[in-house]
């Protein structure tokens, strides 16, 4: 059973001529971000989403700049909250992504001036990360895993909000993502490769991480070629806790090379994806079955949702969207449908009111 799909089909749902639409938001499904549709306002647009495999432009309006300026930089999203970080070193964290949120009434929650440590950055961002759905919320941190070794939080609710910046000593969460752990209440990354996961807090493991070393079971058997073929790919891994079924965790393995070339400019495309469920004892154990789930990866903070929740939406499945692609992947019999394109805020929109 081969885990590629030699010849991908185009996703052309994502090129229909959008929908304007004007419905009920309470129950708004997962949603992905196509774009922003101008619409004659000075410098605004309708929210352009893909929702149920169905292209629709809503009557809400948000800033253009977030899909169409330099200026401003999209780094990351999460529950729905988007930040952007400009040029004054300033990270904001905005709704105008969330179709629920209103659009009369846009959320601007400025942080603090990042602070750079020692021998650091904080111009690249890897991905933000929330523990929960808003930043108003009093217990609210909001996680930046920046490339390199810096993880900084902050809790944006208190009245005087301040960076509390950690510096990671195990190159291998360098290049990493990270997410929230509702269950484990902390931040968890995934190390290079898979086999490490360090969790932080703000309290007993701030500066000095809990590492748990993973054991993989059951790995899947690969002909010579498909490993060859996978040894040559640049790998990614992204944590995903399915809140709806207690907290089951999932570690994925994002297998990438150059799909092509445009004007220079390498568009790279999925060539396989692993998913491994993680026990409470650090066992990985292969599965190509996660039972009613449908996963979201994209540069919002990964997610998934029962599909029983939300009818047509497909189960066992993994929906995937990055800048050079969107596509769909069947864990069943491993094969990826998608098409290469570009898109320049794939953000995943997780379903508001919910335990995702």
């Amino acid at each position: 059973m081969s885990l590629l799909l030699n010849q991908p089909l185009k996703l052309l749902c994502f090129r229909r001529k959008p929908v304007l639409v004007r419905s009920s938001l309470m129950q708004t499904p997962p949603c992905s971000i196509v774009g922003v549709q101008p619409c004659g306002a000075d410098h605004l647009g309708r929210l352009d989403v893909m929702m149920m495999s169905r292209r629709t432009c809503l009557e809400k309006k948000v800033p253009l700049e977030l899909v169409h300026s330099d200026p401003m930089v999209t780094i990351g999203s999460s529950h729905g909250w988007v930040a952007t970080l400009k040029d004054d070193g300033i990270l904001r964290l905005q709704d105008d992504f969330n179709p629920a949120a209103s659009d009369t009434n846009p959320k601007r929650i400025p942080l603090p001036p990042l602070v750079t440590l020692p021998h650091c950055q904080t111009q690249i961002v890897t991905n933000v990360s929330m523990s929960s759905s808003s930043p108003e919320d009093e217990d609210c941190v909001v996680a930046v895993k920046f490339l390199g070794p810096q993880l900084s939080f902050c809790r944006p609710a208190q009245r005087k909000p301040e960076w509390i910046n950690v510096r990671i000593a195990n190159p291998c969460f360098y290049s990493s993502s990270v997410m929230y752990s509702e269950k484990d209440d902390m931040f968890r990354i995934p190390g290079s490769g898979g086999h490490l996961i360090g969790s932080w807090d703000l309290g007993t493991h701030m500066h000095t991480p809990k590492i748990q070393k993973l054991r993989f079971k059951k790995f899947p058997n690969l002909a010579k070629t498909t490993r060859k073929l996978l040894d040559s790919c640049c790998t990614s891994e992204h944590l995903v806790e399915s809140r709806s079924t207690g907290g089951e965790m999932f570690l994925v393995k994002w297998y990438k090379r150059t799909a092509e070339i445009v004007n220079g400019v390498a568009k790279m495309g999925t060539e396989a994806l692993m998913v491994f469920k993680l026990d409470e004892q650090g066992n990985a154990v292969y599965t190509q079955d996660i039972g009613d789930l449908c996963m979201y990866l994209s540069k919002s903070e990964p997610f998934c949702v029962p599909a029983s929740s939300f009818p047509g939406l497909p189960s066992n499945q993994v929906i995937i969207y990055d800048f050079d692609e969107a596509g769909f992947f069947f864990l069943d019999n491993l094969r990826f449908i998608g098409g290469n394109s570009t898109f320049k805020a794939p953000f995943h929109i997780p379903p508001p009111n919910m335990n995702n």
